[in-house]
């Protein structure tokens, strides 16, 4: 699936591509970036379509918030102007219509890039899941973190809840969510959510500074450490051990064309 600009806008998304980076823009800043289905599926159409070149994917969110979760009016007889009706739990394809929404988050794991999250204000909800879907998080020091979904009598389904145990153990993710309280910056950095806190003037600058060193390596051997890494976690020692030496390989022969 892919959008065009004219798709993407009015999905409430911007993304510019500038070389080797690509920058998606959460870009409804008078909702703090509140998300809608169509928001899921425009961020499914962009990684489909990031072409080959692009090293790093930087996302943030225009305003003072990063994204402050669901759209609420999702949930109103109104629902959300322009969007169609929520799935339906009942209906056989809602398993299907949460997958999609699903791949709006799942790409950003892709070991072709890198995938930084640059958060200022708000990240509740589907935005705290959005930030956890990228490799690498920088916060403001204004950010609140927090995962809302079960006070609204929902679960996190847009894929937050593996990175979330992954990063701070299974205990502390058990508070997170069932107490759905609000985690400051400082906060985040001692849980190893934030790889870097720094004040919200100086969020653009730390952002640049780590995209040029993550574009100071190699390219071929970041994408296939990425990938060497994104198995660790399943592996017993002998088998990664054996996975270091098939990606060595791989790399080599490469390089050397056989």
């Amino acid at each position: 699936m892919s959008a065009d600009s004219a798709e993407l806008t009015a999905a409430g998304l911007d993304l510019a591509i500038a070389g080797a980076v690509a920058t998606v823009t959460l870009n409804r800043p008078e909702r703090r970036n509140a998300m809608t289905p169509g928001m899921w599926r425009g961020l499914a159409s962009i990684g489909a379509q990031i072409p080959d070149s692009v090293r790093v994917v930087i996302v943030r969110g225009a305003g003072p918030s990063f994204c402050a979760g669901i759209d609420l009016r999702m949930f109103s007889r109104d629902g959300v102007p322009g969007e169609p009706p929520n799935p339906d739990p009942h209906d056989p394809a809602f398993d299907e219509s949460v997958a999609g929404f699903q791949a709006g988050y799942r790409w950003l794991r892709n070991p072709a890039f890198v995938s930084v999250a640059a958060v200022q204000g708000h990240a509740i909800g589907a935005g705290f899941q959005l930030a956890l879907s990228c490799d690498l998080r920088v916060l403001a020091d204004d950010a609140k973190l927090c995962m809302k979904e079960p006070a609204l009598g929902l679960v996190p389904d847009l894929t937050g809840t593996k990175p979330l145990v992954d990063i701070v153990g299974l205990a502390r993710a058990t508070e997170l969510c069932l107490t759905a309280r609000v985690v400051g910056a400082h906060e985040a950095a001692q849980l190893r959510l934030a790889e870097l806190v720094v004040p919200a003037a100086e969020l653009d600058g730390a952002v640049s500074d780590l995209v040029g060193a993550l574009l100071s390596t190699d390219a071929a051997a970041a994408r296939a450490t990425k990938a060497l890494l994104q198995q660790a976690p399943g592996n017993t020692l002998d088998e990664q051990a054996a996975a270091e030496r098939a990606a060595q390989g791989r790399l080599l022969r490469g390089r050397s064309g056989g």
